[in-house]
């Protein structure tokens, strides 16, 4: 693995069709899945706003701030990773004013992010273009959008039907033409996906969004099968590092109750010539 660093122009250029390999993003939130995702060798690191879920074991991802993201971006920074280290912007961080999404972003930049993840498409070009026109690299985010949740009725599927497809195309090429270097393609279909991925000269991440997409995003905890609920359609755990620490705690609670733990090479002693002299 090049221990060269992944920077933005590294990320934009990468598209399948000119005879690159897929991209790779996984989320992290603190020190150590930083540098298990950096050890793996994948050019990305999201700290996803997926840690309202994943993390503090909200029901979606509405509940974070611009703090809680900075707070995680420093732990994250503090690996020193070689893969680009790229900061969800949360919900109504972007979404009142251009001036706001600036400071907000800035504030996300100078804890250690590369560029940031705006949700959204058509409506938030406008946002994307002034954090690009302030140097702030973004990556797009569009189909299913986690902060929309409520919009939406649940964690759906978009662009189904004609419409809708259409819809999804047409903010795909509004982010791109806004500036943004890459965009996540979340839960929609794989032609779909095909399409949009073709037609952009930028590079496609994908989340359930088919095999045919510049790069695929996950989950740190859904790929090493760490947490509990249910897993979506688009998940594959290639662990079950839930259970292998189950295990482990299990049998540290067992050995304590039945004196197996500690034994005497986890015990201190004191030098003999101080043995009753202490009280």
């Amino acid at each position: 693995m090049s221990s060269e660093r992944i920077t933005v122009p590294k990320v934009r250029s990468i598209k399948v069709s000119r005879g690159f390999e897929p991209l790779t993003m996984i989320t992290a939130y603190d020190f150590h899945s930083a540098r298990h995702v950096d050890l793996s060798g994948a050019e990305m690191i999201l700290v996803g706003d997926s840690l309202a879920m994943v993390v503090l074991g909200h029901s979606d991802t509405l509940s974070v701030t611009v703090s809680d993201m900075a707070y995680h971006t420093k732990a994250v920074k503090a690996a020193d990773t070689r893969a680009m280290v790229v900061t969800d912007m949360p919900w109504m961080s972007y979404h009142t004013s251009k001036s706001d999404a600036k400071k907000a972003a800035a504030k996300l930049i100078r804890a250690g992010a590369q560029g940031v993840k705006v949700e959204g498409g058509k409506k938030r070009a406008d946002v994307v273009k002034s954090l690009v026109d302030a140097e702030i690299p973004v990556v797009g985010h569009i189909g299913l959008t986690p902060q929309s949740v409520n919009s939406f009725g649940g964690f759906k599927v978009q662009g189904k039907d004609l419409e809708a497809a259409r819809g999804i195309i047409e903010d795909a090429k509004a982010i791109e033409a806004a500036g943004a270097f890459a965009i996540v393609l979340e839960a929609i279909p794989n032609d779909l996906a095909t399409e949009i991925t073709s037609s952009l000269s930028i590079p496609t991440i994908g989340i359930g969004a088919g095999l045919n997409c510049d790069g695929q995003v996950l989950v740190y905890h859904d790929v090493l099968g760490y947490g509990v609920g249910r897993r979506p359609k688009f998940v594959k755990a290639y662990a079950d590092v839930e259970q292998v620490s189950v295990d482990a705690l299990s049998k540290f609670v067992k050995e304590v109750r039945t004196s197996q733990f500690p034994t005497e090479s986890h015990t201190y002693h004191s030098a003999e010539s101080s043995v009753g002299k202490i009280y």
